[in-house]
């Protein structure tokens, strides 16, 4: 029977890996509110033993401790922690992050202990964190000169996706190999994975998709509080809504009124879904580059200034991005 909990490497002598052991191996950065949702799937789904790294040793512990609580002894595979994302690199050919920002990304993949000083022609990393499409490119150049191979695969569907598996992977890659190679990885993880073009462009793709996702967020939250504030049941509002025109994602899957949807973070007081301060940060990605392009985004830039407002006020900086219908109800909008 394979061993199956191993704690820090640090408890165990260094052991040299074959070749057949790292491909046997998959990584994963990164154990957020995505992260480790991503994570248990990848571990339910692939053949592969899994190493783990988050700089938060509680959020490993959890996910080591989850795992035995729920595992049989026909289900049983190896989960180790790693000390550092290098350590990672060295001992599997696959390695997945999902990190908040671009500057996490360049320390875990440029920095001192970084995955560039363990890359290798075996290698294939996967980033599905959302950042500037750039830092995509620059970690992709680094990597590209060890003979690794990178590919950007920001997700959408938030953290209802990624719990059961349905999130869209928008991937940037340099070749349709380099996608094909990713693909069946992403898989365990997502339902719609799309070559969006080469490395940077699944940035690009899913900035554009945060964006419209806040300015439709806020308007599904206007139209709601609007309707109950003039008397209409919120339950038969959002039907209504979800068979008409002003049908979206945020009505029909994501409603931001408590009670409107189970299972959804309005109704366990905005907890444990896709925060305030990320898509504050992912809307400054938006109006950067707009900036840059010199494109007009009138909207967009209306929902960074309310969701910036957000991420700085402590009773919702760390609340999900759909208690801007709090906000809306509790400030008036001022």
């Amino acid at each position: 029977m394979i061993n199956w909990f191993h704690h820090s490497r640090s408890s165990f002598p260094r052991q040299e890996f074959s070749s057949s052991k790292k491909a046997n191996s998959v990584g994963f950065i990164g154990l957020g509110q995505m992260g480790f949702k991503m994570a248990q799937n990848l571990y339910n789904k692939a053949d592969s033993s899994l190493i783990i790294y988050d700089i938060n040793k509680s959020a490993t512990q959890d996910f080591i401790s989850m795992n035995k609580t729920s595992a049989t002894d026909a289900t049983l595979k190896s989960i180790d922690i790693a000390e550092s994302p290098v350590d990672i690199v060295r001992r599997a050919s696959v390695v997945i992050t999902m990190l908040p920002s671009s500057a996490h990304v360049e320390e875990v993949y440029l920095g001192k202990d970084g995955l560039v000083h363990g890359a290798d022609k075996e290698s294939l990393l996967i980033d599905s964190s959302t950042i500037h499409q750039s830092v995509s490119k620059e970690v992709a150049h680094k990597l590209t000169g060890k003979g690794a191979t990178m590919v950007d695969a920001p997700v959408s569907g938030g953290t209802v996706g990624a719990e059961a598996a349905t999130l869209t992977f928008m991937v940037g890659a340099s070749s349709e190999s380099d996608f094909h190679r990713a693909k069946p990885i992403l898989s365990h993880m997502g339902k719609n994975i799309v070559h969006c073009g080469t490395v940077g462009t699944g940035q690009i793709a899913k900035m554009c998709n945060n964006m419209l996702l806040a300015i439709s967020m806020i308007g599904v939250s206007e139209a709601m509080n609007l309707g109950i504030q003039l008397g209409m049941d919120p339950k038969l509002l959002a039907s209504i809504l979800n068979t008409s025109s002003g049908r979206c994602w945020s009505s029909d899957t994501y409603n931001p009124c408590p009670g409107v949807m189970p299972n959804v973070p309005s109704s366990r007081d905005y907890e444990g879904g896709f925060g305030n301060t990320l898509m504050a940060k992912d809307l400054r990605l938006a109006v950067s580059a707009a900036s840059d392009a010199r494109v007009t985004i009138l909207l967009g830039a209306v929902a960074q200034q309310l969701y910036n407002q957000l991420a700085n006020t402590a009773e919702y900086a760390k609340k999900d991005f759909s208690s801007i219908y709090k906000w809306l109800i509790k400030s008036g909008g001022k």
